[in-house]
Protein backbone atom coordinates (compact mmCIF):
# COMPACT_ATOMS: atom_id res chain seq x y z
CA UNK A 1 0.00 0.00 0.00
CA UNK A 2 1.47 3.02 -0.83
CA UNK A 3 0.06 6.55 0.72
CA UNK A 4 1.38 10.09 -0.43
CA UNK A 5 4.89 8.66 -1.52
CA UNK A 6 5.36 6.14 1.29
CA UNK A 7 5.46 2.51 0.92
CA UNK A 8 4.37 0.03 3.42
CA UNK A 9 7.42 -2.11 5.26
CA UNK A 10 5.67 -5.42 4.06
CA UNK A 11 5.25 -3.90 0.00
CA UNK A 12 8.59 -2.72 0.36
CA UNK A 13 10.49 -5.82 1.47
CA UNK A 14 8.08 -7.80 -0.83
CA UNK A 15 9.33 -6.24 -3.98
CA UNK A 16 12.57 -6.43 -2.83
CA UNK A 17 12.54 -10.00 -2.69
CA UNK A 18 11.40 -10.51 -6.45
CA UNK A 19 13.94 -8.56 -7.35
CA UNK A 20 16.48 -10.50 -5.36
CA UNK A 21 14.88 -13.55 -6.63
CA UNK A 22 15.27 -12.78 -10.54
CA UNK A 23 18.39 -11.19 -9.90
CA UNK A 24 20.01 -14.90 -8.87
CA UNK A 25 17.98 -16.89 -11.36
CA UNK A 26 19.29 -14.72 -14.08
CA UNK A 27 23.20 -14.12 -12.63
CA UNK A 28 22.92 -17.71 -11.80
CA UNK A 29 22.14 -18.96 -15.34
CA UNK A 30 24.74 -16.81 -16.61
CA UNK A 31 27.23 -18.14 -14.27
CA UNK A 32 26.34 -22.04 -15.09
CA UNK A 33 26.49 -21.26 -19.07
CA UNK A 34 30.53 -19.50 -18.27
CA UNK A 35 31.22 -22.56 -16.35
CA UNK A 36 30.31 -24.99 -18.90
CA UNK A 37 32.48 -23.33 -21.45
CA UNK A 38 35.29 -23.86 -19.29
CA UNK A 39 35.80 -27.99 -20.13
CA UNK A 40 37.78 -29.56 -17.49
CA UNK A 41 41.29 -30.82 -18.63
CA UNK A 42 41.91 -32.92 -15.12
CA UNK A 43 40.14 -34.62 -12.56
CA UNK A 44 37.49 -37.11 -12.98
CA UNK A 45 35.32 -35.47 -15.18
CA UNK A 46 38.26 -34.73 -18.15
CA UNK A 47 37.07 -35.68 -21.06
CA UNK A 48 40.17 -36.83 -22.81
CA UNK A 49 43.89 -34.41 -23.26
CA UNK A 50 43.77 -34.57 -19.45
CA UNK A 51 46.95 -32.58 -17.54
CA UNK A 52 48.30 -34.36 -15.08
CA UNK A 53 50.28 -33.57 -11.51
CA UNK A 54 51.79 -31.08 -11.05
CA UNK A 55 49.00 -28.93 -13.00
CA UNK A 56 51.64 -25.82 -13.69
CA UNK A 57 51.46 -25.91 -17.28
CA UNK A 58 48.09 -24.19 -17.11
CA UNK A 59 48.54 -20.00 -17.72
CA UNK A 60 47.20 -20.48 -21.23
CA UNK A 61 44.03 -21.29 -19.44
CA UNK A 62 43.80 -17.88 -18.71
CA UNK A 63 41.33 -16.27 -18.58
CA UNK A 64 38.78 -18.83 -20.09
CA UNK A 65 38.55 -21.03 -17.66
CA UNK A 66 38.53 -18.47 -14.83
CA UNK A 67 35.34 -15.67 -16.08
CA UNK A 68 33.16 -17.77 -14.57
CA UNK A 69 34.53 -17.63 -10.88
CA UNK A 70 34.17 -13.87 -11.77
CA UNK A 71 30.97 -14.12 -12.31
CA UNK A 72 30.10 -16.61 -9.16
CA UNK A 73 31.53 -14.02 -6.64
CA UNK A 74 28.61 -11.53 -7.55
CA UNK A 75 26.34 -14.72 -7.78
CA UNK A 76 27.49 -15.46 -4.24
CA UNK A 77 26.77 -11.86 -2.73
CA UNK A 78 23.43 -12.07 -4.58
CA UNK A 79 22.18 -15.56 -3.31
CA UNK A 80 23.30 -14.04 0.92
CA UNK A 81 20.97 -11.22 -0.60
CA UNK A 82 18.19 -13.29 -1.74
CA UNK A 83 18.44 -15.32 1.64
CA UNK A 84 18.15 -12.18 3.91
CA UNK A 85 15.17 -10.64 1.38
CA UNK A 86 13.53 -14.07 2.05
CA UNK A 87 13.89 -14.04 6.17
CA UNK A 88 12.40 -10.54 5.99
CA UNK A 89 9.20 -11.27 3.88
CA UNK A 90 8.60 -14.83 6.09
CA UNK A 91 6.02 -15.39 8.45
CA UNK A 92 6.87 -14.06 12.26
CA UNK A 93 6.78 -17.39 14.03
CA UNK A 94 9.44 -18.96 11.81
CA UNK A 95 12.25 -16.24 12.07
CA UNK A 96 14.11 -18.62 14.07
CA UNK A 97 14.90 -20.63 10.79
CA UNK A 98 15.62 -17.40 9.31
CA UNK A 99 17.73 -16.46 11.29
CA UNK A 100 19.99 -19.95 10.89
CA UNK A 101 19.39 -19.50 7.08
CA UNK A 102 21.06 -16.24 7.16
CA UNK A 103 23.92 -17.56 9.64
CA UNK A 104 24.76 -20.31 7.02
CA UNK A 105 24.51 -18.32 3.78
CA UNK A 106 26.96 -15.90 5.69
CA UNK A 107 29.23 -18.43 6.25
CA UNK A 108 29.19 -19.96 2.66
CA UNK A 109 29.40 -16.77 0.81
CA UNK A 110 32.95 -16.29 3.11
CA UNK A 111 33.92 -19.70 2.17
CA UNK A 112 33.26 -19.11 -1.44
CA UNK A 113 33.62 -15.42 -2.08
CA UNK A 114 37.41 -15.95 -0.79
CA UNK A 115 38.14 -19.52 -2.81
CA UNK A 116 37.15 -17.76 -5.81
CA UNK A 117 38.99 -14.51 -5.33
CA UNK A 118 42.55 -16.40 -4.33
CA UNK A 119 41.83 -18.39 -6.93
CA UNK A 120 41.45 -15.71 -10.18
CA UNK A 121 44.20 -13.59 -7.99
CA UNK A 122 46.86 -15.83 -7.52
CA UNK A 123 47.41 -18.94 -9.56
CA UNK A 124 47.37 -16.84 -12.79
CA UNK A 125 49.65 -14.43 -11.91
CA UNK A 126 51.93 -16.91 -10.06
CA UNK A 127 52.27 -19.39 -13.15
CA UNK A 128 53.26 -16.36 -15.39
CA UNK A 129 55.36 -14.76 -12.79
CA UNK A 130 57.01 -18.58 -12.58
CA UNK A 131 56.25 -18.54 -8.72
CA UNK A 132 55.24 -21.99 -8.69
CA UNK A 133 55.71 -22.89 -5.17
CA UNK A 134 52.60 -24.24 -3.31
CA UNK A 135 50.27 -23.37 -6.53
CA UNK A 136 50.30 -27.20 -6.88
CA UNK A 137 47.79 -27.42 -3.92
CA UNK A 138 45.91 -24.17 -4.65
CA UNK A 139 44.92 -24.86 -8.39
CA UNK A 140 41.63 -25.65 -9.41
CA UNK A 141 42.61 -28.24 -11.73
CA UNK A 142 44.07 -30.00 -9.06
CA UNK A 143 40.91 -32.92 -7.93
CA UNK A 144 42.78 -33.01 -4.71
CA UNK A 145 43.50 -29.52 -3.79
CA UNK A 146 42.28 -26.67 -1.54
CA UNK A 147 40.04 -25.22 -4.40
CA UNK A 148 37.86 -28.49 -4.47
CA UNK A 149 37.60 -28.95 -0.82
CA UNK A 150 36.37 -25.40 -0.10
CA UNK A 151 33.94 -25.70 -3.14
CA UNK A 152 32.69 -28.40 -1.50
CA UNK A 153 31.97 -27.25 1.69
CA UNK A 154 30.63 -23.89 0.67
CA UNK A 155 27.94 -25.63 -1.71
CA UNK A 156 27.11 -27.85 1.70
CA UNK A 157 26.57 -24.92 3.47
CA UNK A 158 24.44 -23.58 0.64
CA UNK A 159 22.03 -26.36 0.47
CA UNK A 160 22.34 -26.37 4.38
CA UNK A 161 20.83 -22.90 3.90
CA UNK A 162 18.51 -24.04 1.48
CA UNK A 163 16.54 -26.99 4.28
CA UNK A 164 16.37 -23.74 6.51
CA UNK A 165 14.74 -21.43 3.94
CA UNK A 166 11.95 -23.99 3.35
CA UNK A 167 9.77 -23.14 6.23
CA UNK A 168 10.01 -19.76 5.16
CA UNK A 169 8.07 -20.57 2.06
CA UNK A 170 4.75 -19.69 3.12
CA UNK A 171 1.30 -20.06 1.43
CA UNK A 172 -0.40 -23.48 -0.39
CA UNK A 173 -0.04 -22.79 -3.75
CA UNK A 174 1.44 -25.20 -6.45
CA UNK A 175 4.55 -22.48 -6.67
CA UNK A 176 5.34 -22.38 -3.03
CA UNK A 177 5.02 -26.21 -2.63
CA UNK A 178 7.38 -26.96 -5.79
CA UNK A 179 10.10 -24.23 -3.82
CA UNK A 180 9.80 -25.82 -0.60
CA UNK A 181 10.25 -29.24 -1.94
CA UNK A 182 13.18 -28.20 -4.37
CA UNK A 183 15.05 -26.33 -1.76
CA UNK A 184 14.82 -29.69 0.73
CA UNK A 185 15.50 -31.76 -2.29
CA UNK A 186 18.68 -30.05 -3.46
CA UNK A 187 20.23 -30.92 0.42
CA UNK A 188 19.32 -34.59 0.66
CA UNK A 189 21.32 -34.77 -3.20
CA UNK A 190 24.16 -33.51 -1.65
CA UNK A 191 24.47 -34.89 1.57
CA UNK A 192 23.85 -38.29 -0.35
CA UNK A 193 26.16 -37.51 -2.96
CA UNK A 194 29.04 -36.80 -0.26
CA UNK A 195 28.21 -40.24 1.15
CA UNK A 196 27.93 -42.57 -1.81
CA UNK A 197 30.94 -40.71 -3.37
CA UNK A 198 33.01 -40.78 -0.31
CA UNK A 199 31.81 -44.35 0.10
CA UNK A 200 32.38 -45.66 -3.59
CA UNK A 201 35.48 -43.80 -3.88
CA UNK A 202 36.96 -43.64 -0.54
CA UNK A 203 40.34 -40.82 -0.95
CA UNK A 204 39.84 -41.03 -4.50
CA UNK A 205 36.90 -39.04 -4.92
CA UNK A 206 38.77 -36.29 -6.80
CA UNK A 207 36.24 -33.70 -8.12
CA UNK A 208 33.01 -35.82 -8.47
CA UNK A 209 31.15 -34.63 -5.50
CA UNK A 210 32.28 -30.84 -6.06
CA UNK A 211 30.51 -31.09 -9.81
CA UNK A 212 27.02 -32.69 -8.20
CA UNK A 213 27.16 -29.90 -5.30
CA UNK A 214 27.97 -27.08 -7.50
CA UNK A 215 25.13 -28.31 -10.32
CA UNK A 216 22.55 -28.74 -7.56
CA UNK A 217 22.95 -25.51 -5.89
CA UNK A 218 23.10 -23.78 -8.78
CA UNK A 219 19.81 -25.32 -10.77
CA UNK A 220 18.15 -24.86 -7.64
CA UNK A 221 18.95 -20.92 -7.09
CA UNK A 222 17.86 -20.95 -11.04
CA UNK A 223 14.67 -23.07 -10.69
CA UNK A 224 13.14 -21.36 -7.38
CA UNK A 225 14.43 -17.73 -8.41
CA UNK A 226 11.94 -17.71 -11.37
CA UNK A 227 9.54 -19.41 -9.19
CA UNK A 228 9.57 -16.37 -6.23
CA UNK A 229 9.51 -14.14 -8.86
CA UNK A 230 6.22 -15.02 -10.09
CA UNK A 231 5.20 -15.57 -6.31
CA UNK A 232 6.32 -12.21 -5.31
CA UNK A 233 4.81 -10.40 -8.13
CA UNK A 234 1.59 -12.28 -7.47
CA UNK A 235 1.45 -11.15 -3.86
CA UNK A 236 2.03 -7.53 -4.67
CA UNK A 237 -0.72 -7.86 -7.22
CA UNK A 238 -3.10 -9.54 -5.31
CA UNK A 239 -2.02 -9.05 -1.16
CA UNK A 240 -5.17 -10.30 -0.17
CA UNK A 241 -4.42 -13.93 -1.31
CA UNK A 242 -2.12 -16.08 -0.08
CA UNK A 243 -0.10 -17.55 -3.09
Amino acid sequence: MAHDGYVDRSTFETRVAMYLSAATAAITLVTFGAALVAVPISGANCPGDCIGYPYLDTVGRYPRDYVWMYLAIGLVVVYLSFVVSLRAVAPPNRLLFGHMAVAVAIASTAVLVSTYFVQVSVVPSSLAAGETEGITLLTQYNPHGVFIALEEVGYLLMTTSFILLAPLISGTGRRTAAVRLLFVTAFVVTVFALAAYSVAYGLDRQDRFEVIAITTAWLVLIVNGILLTMVFRDRLAHPEVSQ
